[in-house]
C-alpha cells in the first residue's frame, strides 16, 4: 500500500518532492520513458518559469471569480522558495525569471534530483487508464494494480500531446463524475484565409493588436508579432488567442486589427511630417522609412494606392484610406493552429469542483489534481509554470 502515487508533470514533481519533504512515501507514474518531456521546450527551451509581476490579470478561468482563492500571494511566495530550494539560480530579464544556464535541461534535472535524493519512485512508461476507489484507490486493477492511500492527477492538459498530454487526465477525472470544461488551444498561433499571407510570411513587426469578437472589442496586446503563411502568431497573438478560440468554438466572428505605428498616436501628423522632412520621395519610399517593403506592397494594394507616386500627390480621401491601413489592418480570424502548437489549453476541471484549499476533489476524498488539468491557464512569460508550482505545492503539503 503506496501513501501517495501522483501521475505525470511538473507540478506533479513538485507535488511529489513536496509531500515526500513532509515524510510522506511518493511514487510518480510517468506514461513516457522520460519525465515531464513538456518542461524541455517551455520557453524554446530556455524555461522561463516565473514572473515577477504576478498580477491576477495574467490567469485565466471560467470561474474568474475564484481564482484568488486558488493563486494568492502567500502561496506565490511559496513556490519561489520552492524553486530556490532546488538550487535554481535565476536570470531575469524583464521580470522573466530563467535557469541563469538559459536551459530548461537545468530546471528539470533539478526537479529529478530532488526526488531522487528523497527516494522518490518513479514508474516509467506506463499508461494509466484507469483508476477505481474501494477502501482505497487501485490503478490499473485488471493489470499492475497499484494500491494507494491518496493520489495526485497531474498528467496536464490536451496541448502538445507529442510530449504526453494527451487528455488522458480528463477522462480520469470523468470516471469520477468531474466535469470538463472543453479545452480549446491556447497560447496558439491564429490563422485566416487571405492571399498576401504568402507575400508576408516571414516578417517580425513591432505592433500593437487589438482582438474583437462579433465587432466588440475584447483585449489589446503591444509587442511583436510573426507574420506567417496562415495567419499571426507570436506573443501578442498567444495572449489573445485563448479568447479568439473560445470564440470559434462559439461561432462567433472574430477579427484582429494591427496598428503597425505603434509609436505614436497621431499618425496622419506623423506620415505628413515625416513627407516635409524628406526630399521628393513617392508614397512607397517614404513608407520604407518604417515599413517592410513586402508589407509596404500589401498595404498599398488594400488601400488601392499606387506605389511610385509623391504623398502630396494623394487625395485626402486616398491619405486617410492609407493611414486607415497601416494603423487599423484588418484581419479575419477563422481558427487557430491545432493543439500540437499550442502551448496551454482553456478549460479543464471547474474550479468550483476542487477545495482550493487543498486541491482537493469535491467529489470523491484523497484525490487531488494540478496543474493545467485544472481551468486555471495564463498568459505568456512563465504564468503556466507559476501555476504548475503553486498548485504542485498546495496539492503536495495537503495530502493526508
Amino acid at each position: 500500500m503506496k501513501d501517495l502515487v501522483i501521475i505525470g508533470g511538473a507540478s506533479g514533481l513538485t507535488a511529489a518532492i513536496t509531500a515526500a519533504r513532509n515524510g510522506k512515501n511518493v511514487t510518480i507514474i510517468e506514461k513516457n520513458s522520460k519525465c515531464a518531456k513538456k518542461l524541455l521546450i517551455t520557453g524554446n527551451g530556455k524555461c522561463n518559469f516565473w514572473n515577477e509581476d504576478q498580477n491576477l490579470i495574467h490567469y485565466h478561468s471560467n470561474n474568474k471569480e475564484l481564482l484568488n482563492k486558488f493563486i494568492t500571494k502567500e502561496r506565490q511566495n511559496l513556490a519561489l522558495k520552492f524553486i530556490n530550494s532546488l538550487g535554481i539560480v535565476p536570470k531575469i530579464k524583464n521580470g522573466y525569471y530563467y535557469p541563469f544556464s538559459n536551459q530548461a535541461l537545468s530546471m528539470h534535472n533539478a526537479l529529478l534530483l530532488e526526488c531522487q535524493k528523497l527516494n522518490i519512485q518513479i514508474i516509467k512508461d506506463l499508461n494509466v487508464t484507469n483508476i477505481i476507489k474501494k477502501e482505497t484507490f487501485i490503478i490499473n486493477p485488471n493489470k499492475e494494480n497499484i494500491k494507494t492511500k491518496n493520489i495526485i492527477i497531474s498528467t496536464g492538459s490536451k496541448a502538445a500531446p507529442k510530449t504526453g498530454s494527451d487528455g488522458q487526465g480528463y477522462e480520469l477525472a470523468k470516471k469520477f463524475n468531474h466535469n470538463i470544461i472543453t479545452p480549446l488551444p491556447s497560447l496558439v498561433q491564429l490563422k485566416g484565409k487571405e492571399s498576401y499571407f504568402k507575400n508576408w510570411s516571414g516578417l517580425r513587426c513591432e505592433v500593437t493588436v487589438s482582438l474583437f469578437i462579433d465587432n466588440k472589442f475584447i483585449k489589446k496586446e503591444t509587442g511583436e508579432i510573426q507574420l506567417t503563411d496562415y495567419g499571426v502568431s507570436g506573443i501578442c497573438i498567444f495572449n489573445l488567442s485563448r479568447y479568439a478560440s473560445i470564440a470559434i468554438n462559439k461561432n462567433k466572428k472574430v477579427k484582429i486589427s494591427i496598428n503597425f505605428m505603434p509609436f505614436t498616436e497621431k499618425p496622419k501628423e506623423f506620415i505628413k511630417n515625416l513627407n516635409k522632412n524628406t526630399y521628393k520621395k513617392t508614397t512607397n519610399e517614404l513608407l520604407e522609412g518604417f515599413l517592410n517593403y513586402k508589407l509596404i506592397d500589401i498595404i498599398l494594394k488594400k488601400a488601392k494606392i499606387k506605389r511610385n507616386i509623391p504623398l502630396n500627390t494623394l487625395t485626402e480621401n486616398e491619405i486617410n484610406k492609407l493611414i486607415q491601413n497601416i494603423t487599423n489592418f484588418e484581419l479575419n480570424i477563422t481558427e487557430t493552429h491545432n493543439m500540437d502548437h499550442a502551448q496551454v489549453c482553456t478549460g479543464g476541471i471547474p474550479l468550483t469542483e476542487i477545495n482550493s484549499e487543498t486541491l482537493e476533489s469535491l467529489k470523491i476524498k484523497n484525490l487531488y489534481f494540478t496543474g493545467e488539468i485544472i481551468d486555471i491557464d495564463g498568459d505568456c512569460g512563465g504564468y503556466n509554470l507559476s501555476w504548475a508550482w503553486i498548485s504542485g505545492i498546495i496539492a503536495g503539503k495537503s495530502v493526508k
